[in-house]
């Protein structure tokens, strides 16, 4: 029988593994670099078995987009790296913005009280 896979929280947090990159859109680039990250993920997506998920985000200000992006290891970063395509791709966000992304490991987990007493039931 196939494992159903269903969203939702745990009381303790998974030991999920996130990129966080923070793209800084040079003025009125906004859309463009959004555009831009959003052709990188999709590849990942598509071909690199670490990428687990990503949330694209644009700020109301127009001035950042952000990609928070789950992978299955730290060592994923240096794959995604590695390949030419993708080194490509990513480098076209430079012409539109600024960037720095960081490495992090769910540490906590917080919940309004009434999800948490829902997910320990």
């Amino acid at each position: 029988m196939q494992q159903s896979l269903l969203a939702g929280f745990r009381r303790d947090p998974e030991p999920t593994v996130f990129i966080v990159n923070v793209i800084h859109a040079h003025e009125g680039k906004q859309e463009e670099a959004f555009r831009l990250i959003q052709d990188v993920v999709h590849y990942v997506a598509e071909r690199k078995e670490g990428f687990l998920w990503s949330n694209l985000s644009k700020s109301t200000d127009g001035k950042t987009v952000v990609n928070i992006e789950a992978i299955a290891g730290e060592g994923n970063v240096e794959e995604f790296f590695s390949d030419p395509v993708f080194l490509e791709k990513f480098a076209a966000l430079k012409s539109v913005s600024t960037f720095e992304f960081h490495t992090y490991r769910v540490d906590d987990l917080v919940l309004p009280k009434r999800a948490a007493t829902a997910a320990s039931a």
